[in-house]
């Protein structure tokens, strides 16, 4: 399909010319979003003007749950996160197991309200190996933390870290394996209020991006071994972090990787403004997201803009102020059950307004709907063996199977 429009540099140099403060432009214009790109939609996905979404709650008693991750070994099992440092079992047919399956409350500080144990993913071969990773800020100093988990003897060992003790917010801290094997995990920009450390755009720091990473078994050997993919974007540049394959972040809480066609969807908290989701093509590693020139469609700090960076913009945005708070960014829905209403959609909700949007890339751009409403405070999403859909929410703490139907 053809690739998403870039804004354009002639159009952001002649509005920061013409700006004395910094300055946007109406929602109608879209300054910024992309016709269209990447994806791949059902045909007999119905239309999504007429699709609908609900849930249904499976299991209660979770503590401010903030992941779920399934571990495709045949059980049917589903992993699931809790803010303080435990990891929850949950079963369609037995529950929520009473004891977690890890506890790691003794190397997390979950103090704060963004802090704590944040993101999990089993490694593809978990069946055999036994072997999960975890994402927390640290009880010692607070950096967020990759670890790697062996389940079988409980060991932990830390791959990668980044300092990030001055703020408590903005750890972003969600783990994804990709179609192609590798692990990504996205770290937002430090926190504060528009980037002081101008972490954005710095490629000297992880603080703000989505790292790609080699987990597998030949970089498994010794400890603190991960190795960064020899075709990461930046590998060759002198003063880059390697790790970074997308850049121009704030707060990527929660992001996915279409298993389709390898693309990824990112949903990015903004400042107050403007709540984004961003679509990058499997090929387009190196992306800047625009954070903190842009906020959504955008210009939020004209010190922070270069009229010769190229700036990805987002696919979907809407107003913070209007339709929420948080924006929770979802999974392409790819599973069989609904598969005739809502193959293909990517789903996006909100952590204080519930409202959940469908978005579905097309030849003339992407379209976007409204189509119903989720609990409130939804903080994640997750997907079983099946690709049937999950959301937790923070406070009571459900479980939620998602379904479809039409109008």
């Amino acid at each position: 399909m053809p690739r998403g429009k870039r804004i354009s540099r002639l159009l952001l140099a002649l509005t920061l010319t013409a700006a004395v403060a910094p300055v946007g432009w109406a929602a109608e214009s879209r300054f910024g979003e992309r016709d269209t790109g990447p994806g791949v939609a059902a045909a007999e996905a119905a239309p999504l003007e007429d699709l609908t979404v609900t849930t249904t709650q499976v299991a209660s008693g979770l503590r401010r749950p903030t992941a779920i991750a399934s571990p495709d070994d045949a059980t049917g099992r589903l992993f699931i996160t809790e803010k303080a440092g435990t990891v929850r079992v949950y079963h369609p047919d037995t529950g929520l197991a009473a004891e977690p399956l890890l506890d790691l409350t003794g190397r997390v500080n979950a103090n704060d309200n963004e802090r704590g144990l944040l993101g999990i993913a089993p490694a593809p071969d978990f069946e055999e190996s036994q072997l999960l990773y975890v994402a927390y800020t640290r009880r010692s100093d607070d950096a967020v933390t990759l670890a790697r988990v062996d389940v079988r003897e409980g060991g932990v060992e830390e791959l990668l870290t980044q300092e990030h003790a001055q703020y408590s917010n903005h750890n972003g801290g969600h783990l994804a394996f990709g179609p192609d094997g590798y692990l990504y995990w996205s770290i937002g920009d430090g926190g504060g209020s528009g980037d002081p450390f101008d972490s954005g755009q710095r490629l000297d720091t992880l603080l703000g991006k989505i790292l790609r990473l080699d987990v597998g078994p030949g970089c498994r050997a010794g400890s603190g071994s991960s190795c960064v993919p020899a075709d990461n974007p930046f590998v060759d540049r002198p003063g880059a972090r390697p790790e970074i394959w997308a850049y121009g972040l704030r707060n990527p809480w929660r992001f996915s990787l279409d298993e389709a066609d390898g693309s990824l969807w990112i949903g990015d908290v903004g400042q107050g403004s403007w709540e984004e989701v961003d679509h990058l093509a499997a090929d387009e590693g190196g992306a800047n997201l625009g954070w903190s020139c842009m906020e959504g469609p955008e210009v939020l700090n004209a010190d922070q803009c270069d009229p010769d960076a190229d700036y990805t913009g987002p696919v979907f945005s809407y107003p913070s102020s209007v339709a929420g708070c948080s924006v929770i960014g979802g999974p392409v829905y790819r599973g069989e059950e609904f598969a005739e209403p809502a193959g293909g959609t990517y789903l996006a909700t909100d952590y204080c307004s519930s409202t959940v949007w469908g978005i579905r890339p097309g030849p003339d751009g992407y379209a976007n709907a409204e189509i119903g409403e989720f609990p409130t405070q939804v903080t994640s999403f997750g997907e079983d063996e099946n690709g049937e859909l999950y959301v937790v929410n923070d406070l009571p703490g459900g479980l939620h199977r998602v379904s479809f139907g039409t109008r």
